[in-house]
């Protein structure tokens, strides 16, 4: 079997150990990383160039499909493969986009996550049906304007990861630690995101990052 280098990313512990035994079962498929938070996946993966990502899209502090663009980024010929609890055509489009090229349903991991691996491992695509169902039916085309603004189609990259910190409780000048910004900048990009959205409180934040799985309920 073609020998992979892999790393998990998943802030449960019990998740990772289980998806780890899963792999190694397979001879030449190592997992050579593990993360629970988002910025330290794209971190390893800037060092230790892996072949495969698996990333919750859930994930503290920069969720899964925005660290699948930064990874995509700092290291180009490493595919990215999303888990999630559940699916829906938005966060399917979020992930294509973002440049992942597998998605896996957690509760299909026992069936689908070592085809998709392997799959990924010859640099091919895997999805499943209901994510394939939505890409033949013409991923990419003009569609209806949805009235709920959605992250991705409104506010930058910075501001996607901002909404993600505001809505797991930080406070501005936290913000600006994690992101080394000025506290000013911060709440600049806080004021942007709120009109933008057009949202009048933080419990709005909170709804809208759990309504587009940018956090856990």
């Amino acid at each position: 079997m073609k020998s992979l280098r892999i790393l998990i990313a998943d802030d449960h512990d019990l998740i990772r150990r289980g998806v780890k035994s899963l792999l190694e079962m397979h001879n030449g498929w190592k997992v050579c990383a593990e993360a629970s938070k988002g910025p330290e996946a794209v971190e390893k993966v800037e060092q230790l160039k892996p072949d495969v990502v698996i990333i919750d899209v859930c994930m503290p502090e920069l969720n899964g499909v925005e660290a699948t663009r930064q990874i995509r980024k700092v290291s180009p010929r490493t595919e990215v493969l999303v888990l999630s609890v559940h699916h829906s055509e938005h966060l399917i489009r979020e992930i294509l986009d973002a440049g992942a090229r597998a998605f896996v349903v957690k509760t299909d991991c026992d069936v689908d996550l070592v085809r998709a691996v392997e799959a990924l491992g010859d640099h091919k695509p895997f999805f499943n049906a209901y994510a394939t169902e939505m890409l033949l039916g013409g991923y990419g085309q003009e569609k209806t304007p949805v009235p709920q603004p959605f992250i991705g189609e409104r506010l930058t990259p910075r501001e996607r990861e901002i909404v993600q910190l505001l809505a797991e409780g930080r406070t501005s000048k936290e913000i600006a630690t994690l992101l080394k910004i000025s506290s000013k900048t911060a709440e600049t990009h806080r004021a942007n995101i709120m009109r933008k959205l057009q949202f009048h409180s933080v419990g709005e934040v909170v709804r809208y990052a759990v309504r587009n799985q940018i956090i856990d309920p």
